[in-house]
């Protein structure tokens, strides 16, 4: 009889997060939760005798596998032994949870089975194996290892499973389906360390790390009619982060500017220059969009059709990139609670469109003062206008904000004010009533200034900020 073994890395957002080395290491520890994904379930096949084109699906931390009946006692066993190892490797991080259940029945009430397993490996119940959690041990002796791991890039794309092995893998096999890109160092063919991508940059001289996640795509998965359609669903996704985004980072703007961190069954990061991280956004959600509409057009419902995003910028060049990683995830979270399809972009959720218009008003922005010669200071009267309004800040900004709500001609006399220049054209008379109108909504006489022109301000002031 056909068994569906189904297997899950648990703890990887914290054994990621918790690196201390700097971006080598961060990025080793993402290769190697992409690693493992690939090479556990491709040793437990070997292990067991059967063929590998019994793996359904890998990647991103998950996989399915077709066994036999008689086979699920050795694989038990096998994948015990991995969780034991994978505890002693990440001092108690990374686990291997698993479930299994026979191919009777459709495939939805199979999937059912699969998950309500699956859960047994969470909550105050959780399974678990003799042994795998005894309290905490220091890992960080493993920076090292996680540094090398990522300087070997795209050598160690091919590896599989090796218990006794350093980092429990072994270099060696035909090479995954991973995006493995990184920026060149100026020094030679190793990857570009966080000081060098910040220098990169236009503007301000930092970096910063984006993370994506398609939304809903656990219930996309759970809404597949058959393990055919389950398959094709996972195989999209996998290839779309991972192809795409080897692709985009290959092209001019990005080549020397954008690093992967991770890509995985339905999310992945990169780090770089925080002016490419921007467009970079917006191609791949533009190249998501087409592709989804494409695959997904006979699908019913949402679940699985969108993208959503999160930019973390560091706070100063030398920050500990764990940090920051850590922060994008914290606003990608944010972004999705506000509303899918969205991203959270320097310090606003904003939804695709909303990032097209901030995008056109910064140009207009940038105009202003490269072309038409107004007082790169206007950037910073605008800003003063969103503290003034701000309703979370202290009684005095509040009155203020009254104030101008009360007689909003003198906020337009302001803007006026500090929009002017030197140039009395068509086209300087066409940008700056384009920044005007984009800054305040219409009706009520009342003063909200839009999410979409705070973002364009930031953005352009980053991009005028001296080098």
């Amino acid at each position: 009889m056909q068994i569906f073994l189904q297997g899950k890395l648990l703890g990887i957002e914290p054994f990621i997060r918790d690196s201390e080395g700097g971006l080598a290491s961060l990025a080793g520890r993402c290769l190697h939760v992409s690693l493992l994904s690939e090479a556990i379930p491709r040793a437990l096949l070997k292990h067991l005798g059967l063929a590998p084109e019994l793996l359904g699906a890998s990647g991103g931390g998950h996989f399915l596998a077709v066994l036999t009946d008689q086979s699920l006692p050795d694989a038990n066993a096998f994948l015990v032994e991995v969780t034991r190892r994978l505890a002693e490797f990440s001092g108690h991080r990374l686990r291997l949870a698993w479930s299994a259940t026979e191919n009777l029945g459709a495939w939805t009430d199979v999937r059912k089975r699969l998950d309500d397993q699956m859960a047994r490996w969470r909550g105050p119940d959780a399974l678990e194996p003799e042994g795998v959690f005894d309290p905490f041990a220091d890992d960080s002796h493993l920076n090292q290892f996680f540094s090398a791991l990522y300087r070997g890039l795209p050598g160690t794309s091919a590896a599989v499973w090796d218990p006794d092995g350093a980092g429990l893998l072994k270099a060696e096999g035909e090479q995954h389906w991973l995006a493995t890109h990184y920026a060149p160092a100026d020094a030679g063919p190793q990857p570009a360390s966080r000081l060098e991508l910040a220098a990169r940059a236009s503007g301000r001289k930092t970096w910063g790390i984006l993370r994506g996640d398609a939304d809903q795509f656990s219930a996309r998965l759970r809404k597949a009619q058959s393990i055919e359609e389950y398959l094709q669903l996972s195989v999209f996704f996998r290839q779309f982060f991972a192809g795409e985004i080897q692709v985009l980072c290959s092209q001019p703007e990005f080549q020397k500017r954008v690093s992967v961190l991770y890509t995985g069954g339905d999310e992945f990061s990169v780090i770089g220059s925080w002016d490419a991280l921007i467009p970079f956004a917006r191609e791949i959600e533009r190249l998501f969009q087409r592709s989804a509409n494409e695959l997904l057009r006979e699908f019913p419902g949402a679940e699985g059709k969108t993208l959503s995003m999160a930019l973390a910028l560091a706070p100063s060049p030398d920050v500990d990139p764990a940090s920051v990683y850590a922060e994008a995830g914290h606003q990608l979270e944010i972004a999705k609670s506000v509303g899918r399809d969205s991203i959270s972009l320097l310090g606003r959720v904003l939804d695709w469109k909303q990032v097209a218009e901030a995008a056109d008003l910064k140009t207009s922005m940038i105009r202003l003062v490269e072309e038409f010669g107004c007082a790169p200071q206007f950037l910073g009267e605008l800003g003063s206008f969103y503290r003034e309004t701000d309703r979370t800040l202290p009684a005095r900004s509040t009155r203020r904000a009254a104030e101008a709500q009360q007689r909003p001609w003198r906020l337009h006399r302001r803007l006026h004010r500090v929009l002017d220049g030197p140039e009395r054209n068509k086209e300087f008379q066409k940008t700056r009533n384009t920044v005007l109108a984009a800054f305040l909504t219409r009706g009520q006489a009342q003063l909200k200034l839009r999410p979409a022109g705070r973002v364009a301000l930031e953005w352009a002031r980053f991009l005028e900020e001296a080098e």
